[in-house]
């Protein structure tokens, strides 16, 4: 099985792997640069409109130093199932996580996660479930000032805040799974496939495992993507840490308590997927699209049905 290739790039304070080759960073800066011209469209599918019966009930948990249009709960339509979900739409507002392109224009990692977020909500809450999610709009889920950007990108500091408010907005919904949504990358643009994550360090692992595997199945059989597997974090970062980034060594969204870092760790199994590289064009063109935003949320509805059912 090949190695991992996500990289922790939501989490500054651990540096990534080696940096990205002259080429990929000439591809990445034009990408922007379109981006600032005009991105994908990007098919975003509004749960407050169901499709069947009447539409969820949106409500925003008060959580300290979360966004006043962040950490939405969104009630069940019909019989519920008793069970909540936290689904977490990466990055968003001035950070755009990985830029990809298709078809001479950019592709967002924040805006394909949220188009997929949106649709799993209004199929998740269809089913019968709780769903809260860390953001509804392209913005950060911390609540941020200026002083939080420097050149139009957060501070680190910034972002870690951010990070620990969507775990923070989890514990606060009480959710029996966590669900984290990205897109990956690699200098080699013909890289491509699935790979999921998540933290082997929490009393929960197993179950954590277990949600991994269910959603990574999922999406490999939804997508038809190559299975790069399940892996920890730790197995992620480990081979690859600089000394000054392995304070922590894990995701932060999921991983264990530690002084300085995670002080309120999130308290239900979860897991990241990464179900496509925007950094190659076939991929990131169907992640950009709405048939394919449709497949991963259905892939996603299908895992989490499977893990919930059997938990």
């Amino acid at each position: 099985m090949s190695r991992p290739i996500a990289n922790a790039r939501n989490v500054p304070p651990r540096p990534r792997r080696d940096g990205p080759s002259p080429v990929f960073r000439a591809t990445l800066l034009l990408a922007l640069a379109v981006a600032a011209i005009g991105a994908v469209v990007i098919a975003h599918f509004d749960p407050l409109a169901g499709a069947q019966g009447s539409a969820p009930v949106a409500t925003h948990l008060a959580v300290d130093g979360i966004a006043t249009d962040a950490c939405m709960s969104f009630a069940p339509r019909g019989a519920g199932r008793g069970k909540t979900v936290f689904i977490d739409a990466g990055h968003g507002g001035v950070d755009p996580g990985v830029v990809g392109s298709a078809g001479g224009s950019a592709v967002l990692e924040k805006d394909v996660a949220l188009a997929v977020s949106t649709r799993a909500t209004s199929m998740l809450t269809a089913d019968g479930y709780r769903v809260v999610v860390s953001r509804v709009s392209d913005a950060s889920v911390a609540r941020l000032t200026a002083a939080d950007t420097v050149s139009g990108a957060l501070t680190a500091d910034a972002v870690h805040r951010d990070l620990l408010a969507r775990a923070a907005c989890a514990d606060a919904a009480a959710a029996s799974a966590l669900v984290s949504i990205h897109f990956d990358a690699f200098d080699d643009p013909s890289v491509g496939g699935t790979e999921t994550f998540y933290d082997s360090a929490r009393p929960f692992a197993a179950k954590s495992r277990a949600l991994a595997m269910s959603l990574q199945a999922a999406l490999v059989a939804a997508l038809g993507t190559s299975d790069r597997g399940v892996w920890t974090d730790e197995e992620l970062v480990a081979p690859t840490l600089t000394p000054s980034g392995a304070s922590y060594g894990h995701f932060i969204e999921l991983g264990p308590a530690s002084q300085g870092w995670v002080d309120k760790p999130s308290q239900m199994p979860g897991a990241l997927i990464e179900p496509l590289f925007l950094t190659k064009v076939d991929e990131a063109r169907y992640a950009a699209s709405a048939s394919g935003q449709q497949r991963i949320a259905s892939a996603l509805r299908a895992g989490l049905e499977t893990y919930l059912t059997n938990s």
